[in-house]
């Protein structure tokens, strides 16, 4: 490996990517401002996809309380880490319920 790209690969490594995390926000926010305007959109739904950011506010949590009382991150924590993922699938189950039943009732 040349020494280049040894060193775009070390500089990658050291980035810290939690500032992206928080500008990812932006466009989910708008996304969810936008269903709420969308008459069409799935209450459902939408109800799901807003669970999502419940998932993301209980995922951080449940990190820092994996890494302060037990000194692991969070996936090494199979209670904390199952509770947090039960969160993102019922909001996928409502996502999905969501947008079935507005395929088989297209005029609400």
């Amino acid at each position: 490996m040349n020494d280049a790209l040894l060193s775009l690969l070390q500089r990658l490594a050291a980035f810290d990517p939690a500032p992206l995390f928080v500008l990812s926000l932006i466009p989910y926010l708008a996304f969810l401002w936008w269903a709420r305007q969308v008459r069409a959109f799935p209450r459902l739904a939408l109800r799901g996809f807003e669970l999502t950011l419940v998932f993301v506010a209980a995922t951080i949590v449940a990190a820092v309380i994996a890494q302060n009382r037990y000194g692991r991150q969070l996936a090494d924590v199979d209670p904390l880490h199952g509770g947090a993922e039960a969160l993102l699938t019922l909001s996928n189950v409502l996502v999905m319920v969501g947008f079935l039943s507005r395929e088989r009732d297209p005029h609400p």
